[in-house]
């Protein structure tokens, strides 16, 4: 189970923070409106998505997956926490024992990219990952062309694993991702009690 949610000022008026399920509208109002943004990097989504109640029933799951200690959901806001949703950060397929890994996965909305967020906030997911979480690794994947994501990623300290062919489905097709990894810390394991 993931207790002790941490929030991070990540830039001057910019909160990192556990995602909740009252989010669930200004999660739809950002994914609306961040559409064509983000379509080349998502897979297709129906139009329940974009809708309150949609993004509500995908943050019961996100919260639910958080309680169980399997992913650790955050929303980037404006303002003191409450305000509006301008990215997303997600760690998902947290696994511990001898692995003690996970997959991060990330948005920064339109009008707020180019500004240093995405780096702000991978770096601070990392650390919480590795001190909180107590992971020892985080992998991450971009689709060949995303450069963008890419210069974030090296900037972070994520090291090119290699290219995946036909990784995920995304924006209606296959698409070949370059897959990065960021080892957190070199921690031994507590013995078995």
């Amino acid at each position: 189970m993931i207790t002790d949610d941490r929030s991070y000022t990540i830039a001057p008026g910019i909160l990192l923070r556990p995602v909740t399920t009252d989010d669930a509208e200004a999660l739809a109002r950002a994914y609306r409106a961040n559409r064509a943004h983000l379509r080349p990097w998502e897979p297709r989504r129906d139009e329940a998505f974009f809708t309150a109640e949609g993004q509500a029933e995908r943050l019961r799951d996100l919260v639910g997956l958080r309680r169980a200690g399997r992913a650790m959901p955050w929303v980037l806001v404006a303002g003191d926490g409450g305000g509006e949703v301008v990215g997303a950060m997600n760690l998902s397929n947290i696994v511990q024992g001898a692995f003690r890994s996970t997959n991060l996965g990330y948005w920064i909305a339109a009008g707020h990219t180019g500004k240093g967020l995405a780096s702000a906030a991978v770096s601070a997911v990392c650390q919480d990952a590795g001190e909180r979480l107590g992971l020892h690794r985080i992998e991450a994947g971009t689709v060949v062309s995303n450069s963008a994501s890419q210069r974030v990623l090296a900037k972070c300290g994520f090291e090119l694993i290699g290219t995946a062919r036909n990784y995920l489905h995304i924006d209606g097709q296959w698409r070949d991702h370059l897959l990065f990894h960021r080892i957190l810390n070199d921690r031994d394991l507590p013995a078995p009690a």
